[in-house]
């Protein structure tokens, strides 16, 4: 599956729109908690223990989008935006798109 923050895909003609998809991962506060306890890689005030949960909640959000468009029968995504939101202490990563079909 094509996935771009793009709205067209240079090359490829949009055949059919199947709507909006999203996906979303939200990190708990125990998992702040735990990882400032052990941030010791501190290094030029970056966690890399940080950023690697940060990354596997996107790549979760990422998939789940990828899975309800393809049930929605599209081969790609048009105009993906990340989002980050903090909600009661908690992160929360959403991905939202385009379910498109490619010709």
């Amino acid at each position: 599956m094509i996935v771009t923050t793009t709205p067209s895909i240079e090359g490829k003609a949009i055949r059919q729109y199947h709507g909006i998809v999203t996906g979303e991962a939200i990190l708990g506060a125990n998992i702040f908690r735990d990882l400032f306890a052990q941030v010791r890689d501190i290094v030029g005030g970056r966690s890399a223990a940080y950023e690697q949960e940060l990354g596997k909640a996107r790549e979760t959000a990422l998939r789940e989008m990828e899975e309800r468009a393809a049930l929605l029968g599209a081969n790609a995504i048009v105009g993906v935006d990340l989002d980050y939101e903090v909600i009661n202490n908690m992160l929360m990563v959403s991905a939202s798109g385009t379910a498109v079909s490619l010709s």
